[in-house]
């Protein structure tokens, strides 16, 4: 009987250890340190994560032993990850003409992507760059020596957007560089305007 009630007492001491460590176990789970982490967000905290452009722009060709410029029309995108970094997506149609030549039609083409950061956000407005790489194309009419051309480009400048209407509606100046290997490689400037609209 002796062992029994020894047993007993032994049982009972170790059923109320097990249950005291499961009460601190859903205590420590109702604490605020004790819950898992809120998952991670790619929405920006002060700013919305999406901004659409469109524009126009001056470009000053150097490309195939021909200077010449184009007015090109541009439309992009970028999303933003955070309130300063984001990736933006743009495309750059251009027409004009070869040199001097009117009769000789210059067109351009440029798709490309890349990282787009905000340098500097004011009231008011707001500074940032883009470093793109992407794909640029010559099409020359009319030409049977120029003719067709393409090759891998980068595009790296920046601009300034002034806030229009409650940070929603911006107009935008900017400017790039634009290079691109056919054949010697070739510099080409880039200056333009349009307006960003941000949801």
């Amino acid at each position: 009987m002796r062992k029994f009630l020894i047993l007993c007492t032994a049982f009972f001491c170790l059923s109320l250890t097990a249950s005291a460590q499961d009460a601190t176990a859903s205590f420590d789970a109702a604490t605020p340190e004790a819950e898992p982490p809120a998952p991670a967000t790619f929405i920006p905290p002060d700013r919305d994560p999406w901004q659409i452009q469109a524009g126009f722009e001056y470009i000053h060709f150097n490309a195939l032993q021909v200077k010449f410029h184009d007015y090109a029309y541009q439309a992009g995108v970028t999303r933003y990850f955070s309130d300063r970094f984001g990736v933006e997506g743009t495309v750059i149609a251009g027409f004009g003409h070869a040199g001097s030549n009117p009769s000789i039609d210059a067109k351009s083409l440029f798709l490309g992507g890349g990282a787009h950061v905000s340098l500097l956000d004011k009231s008011h407005y707001e500074l940032w760059g883009h470093i793109l790489g992407g794909w640029e194309r010559f099409r020359f009419t009319q030409s049977a020596v120029l003719g067709s051309n393409h090759h891998i480009a980068f595009m790296a400048g920046g601009g300034l957007d002034y806030k229009i209407h409650e940070g929603r509606l911006y107009w935008r100046v900017q400017g790039d560089y634009l290079g691109a290997n056919f054949g010697p490689f070739s510099n080409n400037y880039l200056i333009g305007t349009g307006l960003v609209l941000n949801f």
